[in-house]
């Protein structure tokens, strides 16, 4: 026979379940009936939890500008008891303006039964009032609301003799930046000023050898190379012997003109013996002046011999008739040597180039449409293409003719080089300086950053830098004239502006309206 116990732990258990399920839906529909639901179906110990957030939300928040709630229109709405008036900027097909709409109780009212002012307050600059006339159900503003859209709003309406004060503040386009971080960051600032900009023509050139200052070193005599002092880039001195050669034609020249002076000192001996006899009246006149005759052609002889010689580039010497000095005319570096030790060179070989790169030419191809607009003696900026360097000069020659090829004629600047940075091959860029204005607000160039869709520099106010759209005009490079968008005196980061542009980017910043 079966125990009991088994059956009757089954029914116990059973009850309590029973009794749970009971209770519980006993309380749930009490606390339904007691709590009061509002008209969102959210009950009042829900509304006091969110009550204690929101306070909790207020007291962290506390300090801080309330952000207007979102109106009908997307704009900011700004209430005062039954009365709002929603501000928004409309830039659909148009400039940017203000259009408001205004509300009571909640429900659209009449514009044209409210009068309003608005007033912006942009860093660094002055405020500026808005004045609304009515159009369709909107109040639309009387000028441009310009970007960025950062600045503090302030309004004041007038409805049924009651008057409403509301404000607000949005940025846009900013970012705080201390001076410590600044300096960090090698930003560094400049004010906005008058500056001298020329309108530039850009061309590309290279660097040439200055041909006024290089020259080609010749043997004039043919010999056999005997020793070489110089090779390709070693710096010579005017007269430094750069190979030594030996020539039978130098000798032969040499012999010449030894043979031609021992012939001279023999008929000055001559003459002076026959010039003292006939002094004595020993011996005839004729006798005298036929031995001056001699010496005068031995003296020519011998002033011909020189001067072959002296040609050649030998000079008589006391060594060995065959040897000659190659030396160098100028100062400068060898740039080129076509010899080497044992071989035969002719006397028209050029055997070294020598050139003084304390002063280089740069040769730039004009085109034919630009030719018109240059001339010799304007100022011209020349820039390194593969590093920084810079050099300002003049064109002081344009070629008369125009090349069948290339349909250009070629510009020159002499260019003084005494650190040696422009190396000949080097490509340059030439900006032709054409025309000079003055104008009365400029910034660096490389100060300007692309933003959105505008060009911009960061302005620097307090401890703020806030993008400054700009109406830009002409530029030499350096600097880049301000129509519109900066006064004369303002600062703004002029080096390293990326830096700027970088953090607000990390900002995240918003075109909000």
């Amino acid at each position: 026979m079966k125990s009991p116990e088994p059956k009757k732990q089954r029914l116990a258990i059973g009850a309590v379940v029973i009794l749970t399920v009971v209770l519980g839906a006993f309380i749930l529909g009490n606390k339904k009936t007691t709590s009061g639901a509002d008209e969102n179906g959210h009950g009042h110990e829900e509304t006091m939890a969110n009550d204690h957030k929101d306070e909790r939300k207020d007291e962290h928040d506390s300090g801080k500008a309330k952000e207007p709630a979102k109106g009908p229109r997307g704009g900011k709405l700004l209430k005062d008891g039954n009365y709002a008036v929603e501000v928004t900027i409309f830039e659909t097909g148009v400039e940017p303006q203000f259009r408001l709409y205004t509300y009571l109780d909640g429900k659209p009212l009449d514009p044209a039964q409210s009068q309003v002012q608005l007033t912006l307050e942009r860093l660094g600059q002055a405020p500026q009032p808005f004045s609304f006339r009515k159009e369709g159900d909107y109040l639309q503003g009387d000028a441009i609301v310009s970007e960025p859209h950062s600045f503090k709003v302030d309004v004041k309406a007038a409805h049924a003799g009651k008057t409403h004060q509301f404000g607000y503040e949005q940025i846009e386009a900013r970012v705080t930046m201390t001076d410590a971080q600044l300096k960090s960051a090698g930003v560094e600032l400049a004010a906005a000023g008058p500056a001298k900009i020329g309108t530039t023509l850009r061309l590309l050139g290279e660097v040439k050898y200055n041909s006024d200052r290089t020259v080609q070193v010749v043997p004039r005599v043919a010999g056999l190379v005997e020793e070489v002092f110089a090779s390709a880039g070693d710096n010579v001195r005017k007269g430094q012997v750069l190979a030594v050669l030996s020539s039978q034609g130098l000798s032969d020249q040499r012999a010449e003109l030894l043979a031609a002076q021992r012939r001279l000192a023999l008929a000055r001996t001559t003459y002076e013996r026959e010039r003292k006899l006939w002094e004595e009246k020993i011996s005839p006149e004729q006798d005298m002046l036929q031995a001056r005759t001699a010496m005068e052609e031995s003296t020519i002889a011998v002033q011909s011999a020189q001067g072959k010689l002296s040609t050649l580039g030998g000079a008589p010497g006391s060594g060995s008739l065959t040897r000659y000095e190659l030396r160098s005319p100028i100062d400068g570096v060898v740039t080129e040597k076509r010899l080497s030790l044992g071989e035969t060179v002719k006397e028209d070989s050029a055997v070294f180039t020598v050139s003084d790169l304390k002063s280089v030419w740069v040769e730039a191809p004009v085109p034919t449409q630009e030719l018109g607009s240059i001339a010799t003696g304007q100022p011209v900026v020349v820039r390194a293409n593969a590093f920084e360097a810079r050099a300002d000069a003049k064109i002081n020659y344009i070629s008369a003719l125009v090349g069948e090829q290339t349909r250009s004629a070629i510009a020159r600047i002499t260019l003084a080089n005494p650190k040696g940075i422009w190396r000949p091959g080097l490509p340059v860029s030439v900006d032709v300086v054409i025309e000079e204005k003055d104008v009365p607000v400029a910034v660096a160039a490389e100060a300007v950053q692309d933003l959105r869709d505008w060009k911009v520099v960061f302005g620097r106010y307090g401890t703020s830098l806030e993008a400054r759209p700009l109406e830009l005009g002409r530029s030499d490079g350096e600097h880049i004239e301000v129509r519109e968008g900066l006064r004369a005196g303002e600062r703004y980061a002029g080096t390293n502006s990326f830096v700027v542009k970088a953090e607000l980017g990390k900002a995240g910043a918003s075109h909000d309206h």
